[in-house]
């Protein structure tokens, strides 16, 4: 097993380097489609910021919620950010199977950003401060949310067909 260095970066700061790298992508998004640039190039950054934002929710949902549900007893912190997965999740859904020239694919891109930009707020804010003050081992957290995040980066084209088959269940 690899030994954690300081150098590392401990669960929070990695999931909030996420959240800043989110946030950096929803802004290109935001000035290619005021630049009306290329469907092609809209469709291809959307496409990557549905990605890296099913990722990142994935890694919440199966390593990061579930502990800080049982350690922090957050759990009404935990019911809220599980609903606004859900819905970040139908927005990711809906611009995975539209085209960029149709009606509302540029304003559900910009809404999925507003409902991400929210959620990290609340995470920042409301979760964070209360998982730093619980004494949860937060650089081994860190490294198996890295390493999770590197299985998940291998099969880009399974979390693609799973999301969508979510809709059809």
């Amino acid at each position: 097993m690899p030994t954690i260095t300081p150098l590392e970066p401990d669960a929070l700061e990695l999931l909030d380097a996420e959240h800043r790298a989110l946030r950096r992508l929803f802004q290109d998004y935001r000035t290619l489609a005021a630049q009306r640039a290329p469907e092609m190039r809209r469709k291809a950054l959307a496409e990557q910021i549905c990605l890296e934002l099913t990722i990142h929710a994935k890694l919440e949902d199966e390593l990061f919620y579930p502990l800080v549900r049982e350690s922090v007893r957050a759990g009404d912190l935990m019911d809220r950010a599980e609903v606004e997965h859900a819905s970040l999740r139908e927005l990711v859904v809906q611009i995975l199977s539209m085209d960029p020239h149709e009606e509302l694919y540029d304003a559900k891109v910009s809404v999925l950003g507003d409902y991400a930009a929210h959620h990290f707020g609340e995470e920042l804010d409301a979760v964070f401060p209360r998982v730093r003050a619980s004494g949860l081992d937060l650089r081994r957290l860190g490294q198996r949310l890295a390493e999770r995040r590197r299985e998940l980066q291998a099969v880009p084209e399974a979390l693609r067909e799973e999301l969508l088959a979510s809709v059809l269940a």
